[in-house]
């Protein structure tokens, strides 16, 4: 049956403007999204409450909470802290947890090593110290492929003492726009305005501290087996996959995104307002401070002090007047507090499906369902958890949310089949990190994409994202069931 509407007198009108035929304006997508989110709900609640059967109530009502904030974020899009607060939130009030457990996560040490963390990153950024450092190193390149690598290595660099990719990307965007401004090309430019964002997110998982989602992985281990990677030993397992996922990112960009002629292109000298000068006595103090943090990090296992109180030492001395020039009240406006409440969120959603036991019923219920036949083959085990959670970034935008869902949903099920957990939850972890493929799957490249005029376009992250995914996966496969094995993260 056709469906007429009132056209006003104009292009869609005759001219005695009678009715014209014209199609009703379509569903709102957010009307959809709504509806889909109510089915979801109500189907899930159907299942967790009436057809699912040796569960307690408990667990019960921390799968409905799991269940409701993973169709928040996915599904509605909702903001991510609100969700997680509300999601923690309502676990004490239905009584599925105590409610210690919840005022606990604002005191974890996670928590303070994230926030000294983001203190040390804003004195960075305030004093020019990683800016200046890294033009002193450019200024001495000569062609745009020794470029391309040297800000590869340097960026990677950061991860070590920089806690969020956003804040990288924040304190690296003008090193970009000043590289831009002296190359003057608009092909060799959009490639490295992808190299930026991409090697930022590729490499924050070589370090501890280099994203929310290792932390709450860290305390994951710490709950299943008593310890958790240390510093060093996480930059052991994670440092070499990483380092090579960004040489990968760059090499792609070198070869399918420029010719040879501007690969050899030289750079033309920078101008004297942008030629790096001599660090101040305030920058190298800076430095030194950092420098001996990080140290501190690397020999906790010697000394037994915790990482969260080192990093707040490191804080409080940096952020002093007469050290960096910036107050600690100033330093504080810095801080993502957004993130530090987000993770916080999280951390009580992680702990209450491990303590009421729902994850360990979910792991029985994915043995009962996959057979014992899959348990041969721990790489095929692997290869899943590992697909699974490299296109996780499609639905869940928050990399902390990604592994917040994913360990308890996908690494502690799959473990019960025969797999270390461990193993399994450094891979998911690892591969949340890969979110490059959308504008909107990460705040970095949201924020070299927004750059005025836009640098690159959705066209462009789709395609170096299809030629980075597969290897990716395929590495940390290798990683997983060859690599980590040899350095004590069994397989089995």
């Amino acid at each position: 049956m056709a469906l007429y509407a009132i056209a006003p007198p104009g292009p869609h009108a005759d001219r005695r403007g009678e009715l014209s035929p014209m199609l009703e304006p379509s569903m709102p997508l957010a009307r959809v999204k709504q509806i889909v989110a109510v089915i979801v709900l109500a189907f899930s609640a159907i299942l967790i409450f009436l057809a699912i059967d040796g569960l307690t109530m408990n667990m019960r009502l921390t799968l409905a909470v799991f269940v409701a904030t993973i169709t928040a974020w996915t599904i509605l899009d909702l903001p991510d802290t609100p969700v997680a607060l509300a999601g923690a939130a309502l676990l004490p009030v239905v009584g599925a947890i105590d409610e210690d457990v919840l005022y606990r996560s604002l005191g974890n040490d996670i928590v303070w090593l994230m926030l000294a963390a983001f203190v040390v990153a804003g004195v960075l950024r305030q004093v020019g110290v990683i800016e200046q450092i890294i033009r002193r190193l450019l200024a001495r390149l000569a062609t745009v492929q020794g470029l391309f690598w040297t800000v590869t290595l340097l960026i990677f660099a950061t991860a070590f003492i920089i806690p969020s990719t956003s804040a990288r990307a924040a304190m690296l965007a003008p090193v970009y726009l000043g590289l831009a401004a002296a190359i003057d090309n608009a092909r060799i430019n959009r490639a490295l305005a992808l190299l930026f964002p991409s090697v930022i997110l590729l490499s924050a998982g070589a370090s501890l501290i280099g994203a929310g989602a290792h932390l709450v992985a860290a305390g994951m281990m710490e709950r299943l087996s008593g310890q958790s990677p240390d510093f060093l030993h996480w930059i052991a397992l994670a440092g070499p996959f990483s380092l090579l996922c960004s040489l990968l990112a760059c090499a792609v960009l070198l070869r399918f995104f420029l010719t040879r002629e501007e690969r050899a292109m030289t750079i033309a000298p920078q101008g004297e307002r942008d030629m790096p000068t001599s660090l101040t006595r305030q920058q190298w103090t800076v430095l030194a401070i950092t420098g001996a943090m990080i140290l501190l990090f690397a020999a906790q296992p010697l000394h037994g002090i915790g990482m969260p109180l080192i990093g707040i030492a490191a804080a409080l001395l940096l952020a002093t007047e007469r050290i960096s020039g910036l107050a600690l009240k100033a330093a504080l406006k810095g801080v993502e507090w957004n993130l530090l409440l987000f993770l916080a969120g999280t951390l009580v959603i992680g702990e209450a499906l491990i303590e009421t036991g729902t994850a360990n019923v979910l792991a029985e219920r994915v043995v009962g369902l996959a057979g014992s036949s899959i348990a041969a083959w721990p790489a095929l085990v692997i290869g899943f958890a590992a697909v699974a959670a490299t296109l996780s970034h499609l639905a869940i935008t928050s990399r902390t949310a990604r592994a917040t869902v994913l360990i308890p949903a996908l690494a502690l099920p799959l473990a019960a089949l025969g797999v270390d957990p461990l193993n399994l939850v450094m891979v998911v972890t690892l591969a949340s990190g890969f979110c490059q493929t959308l504008v909107i799957s990460a705040k970095p490249v949201a924020l070299f994409g927004a750059m005025d005029p836009p640098p690159f376009g959705q066209g462009d992250l789709l395609r170096l994202a299809m030629m980075l995914v597969v290897p990716f996966m395929v590495l940390l496969v290798v990683f997983a069931t060859l690599v980590w094995p040899l350095q004590g993260l069994p397989l089995r």
